[in-house]
């Protein structure tokens, strides 16, 4: 029998853990409660979480470096992070996703959304994951190891952009809306603003490097990849 979904609270108010911890208990996930960076850690540390649940504010070291850190640990790269804040100005959710972020909710929030994010990351976990090798001119993606060369060069990308160019890269040529992208890349958008596209287009550029004009936005229609680079 599988276990229940194990979600990592990492939340220094106690009150306000509490009230979700509860509350996830009550719809069949299991919570774990870390109240800052060093305990969260070690509970990832133990047991790999389902979903991670990660304050901005907290004492000592911020959510925002927290995530940062697990994007580029391979064994955390993958867990699905849902931001808990009270900042909601465009800039900082920017930043949040920037930081690795999967999904953002600002405080206060009600418990229905919070659950139905938490049901979203889960379900749209693997949604598009490879298996085989694609390449479009010099940029290679091999899905069995999740590794990205270009010109034999090894790119590093975190997970969301490496599935955002491992559908573009299946289907290339062919002009992607941002509502098209959140369904076959994230797999359920309800929840998660078209923004979100635009912010991991631009993380996929800039690890790319030199291959990053093949990713071309098309104005008013969406996105698609080519191999007609400019010069």
């Amino acid at each position: 029998m599988r276990n229940l979904p194990r979600v990592l609270i990492v939340e220094d108010e106690s009150a306000i853990a509490e009230l979700i911890a509860v509350n996830l208990r009550h719809n069949g996930l299991t919570p774990i409660w870390a109240e800052n960076a060093e305990r969260a850690q070690i509970e990832v540390d133990a047991v790999l979480p389902d979903v991670i649940l990660l304050d901005w504010m907290l004492p000592g070291q911020s959510g925002l470096t927290l995530a940062r850190k697990w994007r580029l640990d391979s064994r955390t790269k993958g867990v699905p992070i849902i931001m808990l804040t009270a900042k909601s100005e465009e800039g900082d959710k920017v930043s949040g996703l920037d930081a690795g972020a999967d999904d953002y909710i600002t405080k206060p929030f009600s418990t229905q959304e919070l659950l139905a994010r938490i049901r979203a990351v889960l379900r749209r976990r693997t949604p598009e994951q490879a298996s085989d090798n694609v390449t479009l001119g010099e940029l290679t993606l091999d899905g069995a190891s999740h590794r990205v060369s270009h010109a034999g060069q090894p790119i590093k990308m975190g997970p969301t952009e490496f599935k955002l160019l491992n559908f573009l890269m299946h289907h290339p040529e062919r002009v992607h809306s941002r509502a098209s992208l959140l369904d076959k890349v994230w797999g359920d958008h309800v929840f998660i603003e078209e923004r979100t596209v635009d912010v991991h287009i631009k993380r996929l550029r800039e690890v790319l490097g030199l291959a990053g004009d093949m990713v071309e936005t098309v104005r008013g229609a969406g996105y698609r990849i080519t191999t007609l680079q400019q010069k």
